[in-house]
């Protein structure tokens, strides 16, 4: 099974690269970390957000692996503990479908593509930078394997 962060942002500082690529390379070869990160449409003047947001929901839906989980990442979705991720983490392991995590441009996720969702997720009541917020979903996603595996990287 493949967990997919399809991000809308090519360029990320080198440290969040580095700090995705730790945390992608700990997980288990049956269950692996990818990121498909987009090009985000070029902010313009004449183009409105709803345009911009729109060809980039056409990038995110091309990205999505066929018959994948569509987890959308929203201000506005449901907060999870670590604990209540891992559960969600064995309830897909259970349903064997790749899971991808749509993650929209600076100005969101366009609302078509936000209706596609089998389920939306926030990371945090703040608002966050888009390099942080893949480290922050690798992060989480590792913790969350670790809990269903036993491991001892996460501790209550």
């Amino acid at each position: 099974m493949r967990l997919v962060i399809a991000a809308v942002g090519q360029r990320q500082p080198a440290w969040a690269e580095t700090a995705y690529d730790d945390f992608a390379k700990r997980f288990p070869p049956e269950l692996k970390l990818e990121l498909k990160a987009l090009k985000a449409e070029p902010r313009s003047v004449g183009k409105t957000a709803q345009a911009m947001m729109a060809a980039e929901g056409q990038r995110l839906e091309a990205a999505v692996p066929k018959g994948a989980r569509r987890v959308v990442l929203d201000e506005r979705g449901a907060r999870l503990t670590t604990v209540q991720l891992a559960e969600r983490l064995r309830f897909w392991l259970g349903d064997g479908r790749d899971v991808v995590f749509l993650v929209g441009g600076p100005d969101g996720l366009d609302p078509a593509l936000k209706a596609t969702g089998d389920e939306t997720l926030r990371l945090s009541d703040l608002t966050l930078p888009h390099a942080f917020v893949r480290v922050l979903l690798a992060e989480a996603l590792y913790r969350a394997w670790s809990v269903t595996a036993g491991h001892p990287y996460h501790r209550e």
